[in-house]
């Protein structure tokens, strides 16, 4: 038993220092988010954006299998009218439940999974990347500072150095974010790929902010939800501390006012 648990740990620490090393190797610097830190919100016209070049460029290999497209409309999001969800929803294909046919996508559907590009799905990427402000879910700094996976995103898509290799019959590119240097995914962004509306810039770094921004939506959609709760909730325990403070000193005040003889 003694040493079995010996291996085990012999062989946690090597994987330690396997992602210990890894993330050394990989260049990765903070950013301000507006979501981040406890009175963080998400901007709404960014999200928009992002969406936008989701939907451009990033959705013709990955998914987001997790997210409804009704929530585009709901508070702490998008935000978008109905009518324009609904208008959206019709862009993609999903198959019928009932009937195994393809048809028009919905509100009430999800988008959809891309398998064909063999990519990974988007829904939850801005989670499972998280780290860069320390281990996920302890810290003060991830909660002043964020998850850490934002920042990890928006290295990778503005990391690239325009460097190429052939390797095994592959193309690699390299990119300072990626944790080996190298990686198979071409650079997504260049600056006016995308045109807004609204006129703002297209530049990749700002494209690079707009889209990681949607994503960290994408994976926490009741973020701001989540951080109103907590806000009162400490508001509450507050008020519920000095209150049992206050009657415990009136409870114990005879008591602790006699003087022992």
């Amino acid at each position: 038993m003694f040493r079995k648990f010996v291996i085990s740990a012999v062989s946690a620490l090597g994987l330690m220092s396997g992602a210990a090393l890894a993330a050394e190797t990989a260049h990765i610097e903070d950013f301000a988010f507006s979501f981040e830190g406890p009175f963080g919100t998400f901007d709404k016209a960014q999200l928009q954006r992002g969406l936008q070049v989701y939907t451009e460029v990033c959705a013709a290999c990955h998914g987001l299998k997790f997210v409804p497209i009704r929530t585009l409309s709901d508070e702490g999001g998008p935000q978008l009218p109905e009518d324009q969800v609904r208008a959206y929803a019709k862009n993609f294909t999903v198959v019928d439940k009932d009937t195994g046919e393809d048809r028009e996508a919905t509100p009430s559907d999800k988008f959809p999974a891309n398998v064909d590009a063999g990519a990974p799905d988007l829904s939850l990427m801005a989670k499972a990347r998280a780290g860069f402000h320390g281990p996920y879910g302890t810290g003060i700094s991830q909660l002043v500072n964020g998850i850490g996976g934002p920042e990890y995103i928006h290295a990778l898509l503005t990391g690239y150095s325009g460097e190429e290799k052939e390797e095994a019959g592959s193309t690699f590119y390299e990119n300072h974010a990626f944790s080996t240097g190298w990686i198979k995914m071409p650079a997504p962004l260049s600056d006016g790929l995308v045109t807004f509306a609204d006129g703002s810039p297209n530049d990749v770094e700002h494209l690079a902010e707009d889209v990681t921004a949607f994503l960290m939506w994408t994976a926490e959609p009741k973020l701001m939800a989540r951080k109103h709760m907590g806000f009162v909730a400490v508001l509450f325990l507050g008020l519920l501390s000095v209150l049992l403070y206050l009657t415990n000193k009136r409870i114990w005040a005879a008591v602790k006012g006699k003087k022992t003889a």
